[in-house]
């Protein structure tokens, strides 16, 4: 039920909803589990600049789910939380 209600948000650019959404689909919670689809709304809400979502979509490129691994584009999500403090992203690109 909750995964509608965030579609409903996220479908309206609303950042918070987007990251809720990415979460709903990468655990399968109110919808079938599909990376690409929680891939695809975290990166919607890591555009917006959330640190954390930013973090998570790292998280999707170096361990490939949902999109090609690329260890390049995990790099430069970590960097883009990293920079905002996130104290899991410093760690991940060493900081």
């Amino acid at each position: 039920m909750a995964a509608r209600y965030y579609r409903l948000a996220a479908d309206q650019g609303i950042a918070h909803a987007q990251a809720a959404l990415g979460d709903c689909y990468d655990g399968g919670q109110g919808v079938s589990q599909d990376y690409a689809m929680a891939a695809r709304y975290y990166r919607l809400a890591a555009d917006q600049s959330l640190a954390q979502v930013q973090s998570c979509l790292g998280i999707c490129y170096s361990n490939g789910e949902g999109v090609p691994l690329h260890f390049g584009e995990a790099a430069r999500y970590f960097r883009l939380a990293a920079d905002q403090g996130l104290a899991d992203a410093r760690y991940m690109v060493g900081l």
